[in-house]
């Protein structure tokens, strides 16, 4: 008999070592802030005078040169509830894993860092496809399409490493991704976005930029492979 089956023996008979709870919500602090953030920022942009449509984004500007801060502040509004809806909850799927890579106290920045970069790649990557066109651009579906990238290629891998861009997974789920994009971009459907174009460039350019810088920017500021 070993000395862990003596200890067992020795416990009192109403002792009953209770289950470890999980917590309902595992999420980093920071993801769940940004997902929450999204209908607190548009419950404020419905009470603007022009409904927010002065923080859009339009592709001409690039052309004239007063691209900002259009070009962020369209990542802070939304263009009704169902919009604001479907990229919080992408947000709080996505986010998740890469917010878990960056630790310290300089995690959460870098975290932000990374969606906001993503948010501007996206609509840079419309504007060039669409530019000197003075249609409105709003919302943070790219940088949102820029977390899911990242998170392709985190989930399932050890805490630090990232699954290889050629990894079969990765490509599968990417070209899966990509091809459901481009459907719903041209067929003109998604929940929330009725009566609207649909940026499906921008996610794109936003789901390409965070699965490939991703990885320099976790080789900079992410944990170590444990």
């Amino acid at each position: 008999m070993t000395a862990a089956h003596l200890k067992q023996m020795q416990l009192p008979p109403d002792r009953i070592d209770a289950p470890r709870r999980e917590k309902i919500l595992n999420a980093p602090p920071v993801a769940v802030l940004l997902a929450l953030s999204m209908p607190i920022l548009f419950f404020v942009q419905q009470r603007l005078h022009d409904g927010g449509l002065s923080y859009a984004f339009l592709p001409s500007s690039l052309v004239y040169g007063d691209w900002w801060p259009g070009l962020f502040s369209a990542m802070l509004v939304h263009g009704g509830w169902g919009h604001v809806a479907a990229n919080a909850i992408a947000a709080l799927a996505f986010g998740p894993p890469v917010a878990r890579l960056f630790t310290g106290t300089k995690g959460p920045a870098v975290f932000l860092a990374f969606y906001i970069v993503c948010g501007l790649v996206a609509s840079i990557g419309y504007a060039v496809v669409h530019l000197g066109s003075d249609d409105a651009v709003v919302g943070a579906s790219g940088a949102v399409f820029g977390l899911m990238g990242a998170a392709l290629r985190l989930l399932g891998s050890r805490p630090g490493r990232l699954r290889a861009i050629t990894d079969r997974r990765v490509v599968t789920a990417a070209a899966v991704i990509m091809a459901v994009n481009a459907a719903t971009g041209l067929i003109g459907f998604a929940p929330g976005v009725e009566g609207a174009r649909i940026a499906w460039e921008a996610h794109a350019a936003g789901f390409v930029f965070g699965l490939l810088a991703i990885g320099p920017v976790a080789r900079l500021f992410g944990q170590k492979p444990s």
